[in-house]
């Protein structure tokens, strides 16, 4: 049987309730009473019990009432009723209203035992249950962000801390950074989370459309309306709207998305009938917000009302120590069901590094796709890639080989060493950090890295900026080696020991 589960009594018969105290606290039940439904209900609320043991015969009939609004506000507490004076028509009502089972005094103390058991375990399969929604609710949202960029810890730390309020979300950054993912997660992070997310592009509307998209319309307002039809407020009642592109609203829907935002209320085109709505607001912008207040083509009243809480997404290219958990989330995801990809190899994901990405988490999601279809290995190799991404690194090796003499020793000798480089320049110098993505141990590095002339140098932090940076020595023959792409670091990436979270998934 099961052990310490808290269980309410409701019965005015004292003998009664004693009796089956008694009986209950030898069976390591934890046991509560009340005389009363109503009384029940306020002892509901504020603990949390799994069982309870309702006498059917409570005055006025508040029985049957008591089991409905346990049904409706307390799922997970399992009830059973009993009666001296059982009838059929009175256990099928019961069972209907969400009566786990309906007994019938005098019961033995065998008998009850029994049936508190069965009842122990469906609390229990309820309890489970509910933790897996929960988890699996959680992790639908939080599966899609990976990632050791600190900018991105505090982030994610800000949109759990918010996402369960009713603040306005302004989520900025460029395209391909994740701002829709991003609204998506705040609502399955929140108490909304069964009920409607709705997004709307405002840019993809025609303007003459989209108060009729956004606010719904009633039969025969405008030309071809030939019958009434609720907008995109109205469909997320109760709910999240995400509004993307807001700043290409025209001056006039600005002025009806202030009262909308303010009120929470509206009218449909054509209709005098105001109408209400509960809904959570986060709009999306690349745009600056700011300086488009400045130049007088976005109202200022309602740049504040929905910038309560401002994320923004920084792009790909300045947290490079993302890539590579990116990359080998997005081919898990792409990789097809007739073999797996083991990954990618060191050459290839110093490519995907020394990358500059303008088209960040979206177009690199992209590029993963093309290569788990496209890849004729069980790895993701250099000639894999597209040849935007190769080109650079390729013709910056040819001309190291060219400047050699042009040997193959020579080109791979360079290879080997841009591949370094751009693997120090990606975790900010930090050799261990390299070395690990390399596939070597730090010794080996090091000795390469004397071999090439390659040295990390410490400079003064500044915004924005790497605290460390790959410098090339000259070689043992005096000559220097030859110059390497730039890769773009940032001070998002100079850490192997901090843990955080980067967007990934369908991005916006």
């Amino acid at each position: 049987m099961m052990n310490k589960a808290n269980l309410l009594i409701v019965d005015v018969d004292r003998r009664a309730v004693n009796s089956l105290t008694a009986l209950l606290n030898a069976d390591d039940y934890a046991v509560f009473e009340v005389p009363t439904a109503h009384e029940a209900l306020a002892h509901l609320a504020s603990t949390e019990i799994g069982l309870l043991l309702c006498s059917a015969d409570l005055p006025g009939g508040g029985a049957f009432e008591l089991l409905g609004e346990v049904r409706r506000r307390f799922p997970q507490t399992v009830v059973l009723m009993f009666t001296a004076f059982g009838t059929i028509d009175g256990a099928v009502e019961a069972i209907r209203l969400g009566a786990y089972d309906y007994l019938t005094t005098p019961l033995s103390a065998e008998d009850l035992r029994l049936a508190l058991e069965r009842a122990a375990a469906q609390h229990a399969l309820l309890t489970e249950h509910r933790k897996l929604k929960r988890e699996l609710e959680l992790r639908f949202g939080l599966e899609s962000l990976v990632g050791h960029d600190y900018r991105m810890l505090k982030l994610f730390e800000l949109i759990e801390t918010v996402a369960d309020s009713t603040v306005s979300v302004l989520i900025q950054g460029p395209s391909g950074t994740g701002k829709s993912l991003t609204a998506r997660v705040i609502h399955r992070l929140s108490s909304r989370r069964d009920r409607p997310f709705v997004e709307v592009s405002v840019a993809a509307i025609p303007e003459a459309l989209i108060e009729s998209e956004l606010f719904g319309h009633v039969r025969g307002a405008f030309t071809g309306a030939l019958s009434s039809k609720p907008g995109k407020f109205r469909a997320a009642d109760g709910g999240t709207i995400f509004l993307d592109e807001i700043g290409a609203a025209s001056p006039a829907l600005q002025v009806k998305l202030l009262r909308v935002l303010q009120e929470r209320q509206f009218e449909p085109v054509g209709s005098n009938r105001t109408e209400r709505v509960d809904i959570r607001v986060i709009c999306a912008t690349n745009a600056d917000l700011e300086a488009e207040v400045r130049a007088g083509r976005f109202r200022e009243d309602l740049f504040y009302r929905i910038n309560v809480i401002a994320l923004e997404l920084p792009p790909l290219c300045e947290r490079l120590g993302d890539i590579p958990l990116l990359a080998e989330f997005f081919l898990r995801q792409h990789a097809g069901p007739r073999r797996a990809l083991e990954g990618f190899s060191i050459e290839a994901m110093s490519a995907l590094q020394a990358y500059s990405w303008p088209g960040n988490v979206r177009e690199l999601a992209n590029v993963v796709e093309r290569c788990a279809i496209l890849a004729r290995g069980s790895r993701i190799e250099l000639f894999d890639l597209p040849a935007r991404i190769v080109e650079p690194l390729g013709s910056a090796a040819l001309h190291g080989a060219r400047s050699a003499g042009g040997t193959l020793r020579e080109a791979l000798r360079e290879a080997e060493r841009l591949i370094i480089e751009a693997a120090l320049s990606a975790h900010g110098g930090n050799r261990q950090s390299a070395a690990h993505q390399l596939g070597v141990d730090r010794t080996t590095l090091y000795k390469k890295m004397r071999r090439f002339g390659i040295r990390t140098a410490r400079r003064g932090r500044r915004p924005g900026a790497s605290t460390a940076s790959v410098l090339p020595l000259r070689n043992a023959q005096g000559a220097s080696p030859a110059s390497a792409p730039s890769v773009p670091t940032s001070g998002a990436n100079i850490s192997n020991t901090r843990t955080s979270s980067a967007l990934t998934g369908p991005t916006r």
